[in-house]
């Protein structure tokens, strides 16, 4: 009968830890920090356009695991432009299918514009199936936004022809943003005046600290590092783990955010500079 009791005991002990690991770990995460709650103002742009580009690498390069765009920094951004009433394209570096990192899909760390995906047909025709920039005229979009994840670290900073794209863009009046590693793809950017496009601009992406607490430092690119090196102005907050921290910047047509807890607040930030109308205080 001890015996019994016992194994009673240790089974509810362990099935109490499942239940918390499943339903309470992302809860936790969430008040920590991870994929907060936007309470801003929110903003429509009917008959707007958005295009959201994202890596087309889906390896890293020691261990060779599985990478590509973090999942929540394309399709939070993905929703909330739609939900402004914008049409929205996608593309890659390359084309085609776009490699998602199948670790921002975890169940405990994907957000719920995640879920959304992962029940929508359409967009996952649209991830599937994404233009090629090389055959995209970047003007006839009002906004272009920069996903980010540790394979955009590969592609989108050294992509020549995405930043003469991003370079015709601004020129010509639009608003260009990005989070986390998708920042990289200004590097390669000029201005009206043919300067770098990030020199002397406030900026954020995912910080040095972060990079180094989750320990994938074998990228060729950092974007603190390289946007430092390039003369932005680097803003970031800090938590106990960067993995944590949030922190958007708005700077004339560009806006940026500091890594996957960013992408609702940077879609919204750049529909208001697009010209979107408040629909909420």
């Amino acid at each position: 009968m001890k015996t019994r009791k016992i194994l009673i005991i240790i089974m509810s002990i362990v099935v109490g830890l499942g239940l918390f690991l499943r339903l309470g770990l992302p809860v936790v995460l969430h008040w920590a920090g991870l994929h907060p709650e936007y309470e801003g103002p929110k903003y429509t742009l009917p008959g707007g356009r958005a295009l959201i580009i994202t890596t087309s690498h889906d390896r890293l390069g020691e261990n060779g695991d599985e990478t590509g765009v973090a999942a929540s920094e394309m399709t939070e951004p993905y929703y909330v432009f739609k939900e402004s009433g914008m049409k929205v394209d996608v593309a890659s570096i390359k084309g085609g299918e776009i490699p998602i990192d199948p670790l921002s899909l975890f169940w405990f760390i994907r957000s719920e514009y995640d879920d959304r995906y992962l029940s929508d047909g359409m967009f996952q025709q649209q991830v599937k199936n994404s233009y090629r920039i090389d055959d995209l005229d970047f003007k006839k979009y009002d906004i272009i936004y920069l996903a980010g994840g540790w394979g955009a670290a590969y592609d989108l900073g050294y992509s020549t022809v995405l930043g003469k794209k991003i370079s015709e863009a601004y020129e010509a009046g639009k608003v260009i943003g990005g989070v986390c590693h998708g920042p990289l793809g200004l590097l390669l950017a000029t201005d009206e005046q043919g300067k770098p496009l990030v020199a002397g601009r406030r900026l954020t992406a995912v910080t040095d600290k972060q990079v180094k607490e989750l320990g994938i430092t074998m990228t060729p690119q950092h974007p603190e590092r390289e946007l430092r090196a390039a003369g932005a102005l680097f803003e970031s907050q800090t938590a106990f783990r960067d993995f944590l921290a949030h922190h958007v910047v708005v700077d004339g047509r560009i806006v940026t955010g500091q890594n996957q807890n960013d992408g609702v607040a940077v879609a919204h930030k750049m529909i208001a500079v697009a010209g979107g109308k408040i629909i909420n205080g």
